[in-house]
């Protein structure tokens, strides 16, 4: 009975034995499906999420590539600019360097024209001198005749005070009418002739001077009237006077006729030629004159500027 009760009880326990094997490689499988499946969605989220970082940075990547692509064109562009600039540089140097040349060449050309001008500026001087000896020379001599007239007559102002004979601002010898005439007249005062007299000496002597007589073209008497009258009349009297002052010198003076006549001139000027424009009698008495001009001759005057152009043309 034993025996048999042990057969009976082996088959039922390997048939308990083999449905707990199975459960477990059930779970087993289970399990490892899961953990192939989570490990598959695990790579799957892995792959989606590197794929998607993957084309972010190929965006990036593309994004920067342009923006490089950008940078690389700006600086293409930046060294086409730069090369311009240098080249406007250095056509800028250039220019500035021709500029140095022709500014210098042009201050050498400057300081020429200063030493041009300078030489000429000393020759005008010297000309200008040479001219101005002619003006003094002429001056001199209406000095010496009055000085003379002066010293012959021992006094150089009449009884009122005024002067006998003054010089005018244009280098004119003026003599005080009132000794020589009367209002309306050109009859010789007693006195006026007696001044004449002494114009006569004083002219000869200037005139045998040589060197003096060689730059005397003419000797002009000129005769002046008032605004009183008709300018007709007034011309008539300032001519009447003007040829009675030379009449009297040379009367008082034969020498001076015979030696030196040719250089006397007179002429009239009637009332237009006024030293005062007033209408008072002082003014008239004043405009109512002799007035002795001496002219120098245009050869004189030639003759220096000759002598000025061959000294220049010498020079150079």
């Amino acid at each position: 009975m034993k025996v048999r009760n042990r057969n009976f009880r082996k088959p039922e326990a390997a048939q308990h034995f083999w449905p707990s094997f199975t459960d477990v490689m059930s779970t087993i499988v289970l399990v490892l499906f899961f953990l192939v499946f989570l490990a598959y969605f695990q790579q799957t989220f892995a792959v989606s999420v590197w794929t998607e970082r993957l084309n972010r940075t190929k965006a990036d990547l593309s994004a920067a590539e342009e923006t490089l692509e950008l940078k690389k064109k700006e600086i293409t562009d930046k060294e086409n600019a730069l090369r311009l600039l240098q080249d406007e540089a250095e056509r800028l140097r250039a220019e500035v360097e021709q500029g140095k040349r022709e500014l210098t060449l042009s201050l050498e050309k400057l300081q020429e024209q200063e030493r041009i001008i300078a030489q000429s500026n000393k020759e005008l001087g010297e000309l200008r001198g040479k001219l101005q000896s002619i003006s003094v020379l002429r001056l001199n001599i209406l000095e010496e005749v009055k000085k003379s007239i002066e010293d012959e007559i021992g006094t150089s102002t009449t009884p009122d005070g005024e002067p006998l004979v003054s010089i005018d601002n244009n280098a004119n010898l003026i003599i005080n009418n009132r000794l020589l005439f009367a209002k309306n007249s050109a009859e010789i005062s007693t006195e006026g002739q007696a001044l004449l007299s002494r114009f006569a000496v004083a002219f000869e002597r200037i005139l045998d001077d040589e060197n003096i007589r060689d730059y005397i073209d003419a000797i002009n008497i000129q005769g002046h009237a008032d605004i009183d009258g008709s300018y007709q009349r007034n011309y008539e009297l300032s001519c009447q006077r003007a040829y009675a002052v030379i009449n009297t010198m040379f009367a008082k003076n034969p020498s001076l006729e015979k030696k030196y006549g040719a250089y006397f001139a007179a002429t009239g000027f009637s009332e237009f030629r006024p030293i005062d424009p007033g209408t008072t009698e002082a003014a008239k008495s004043k405009n109512r004159r002799i007035q002795i001009s001496i002219t120098i001759k245009d050869t004189q005057v030639q003759k220096i500027i000759q002598e000025y152009l061959e000294e220049s043309k010498i020079g150079n």
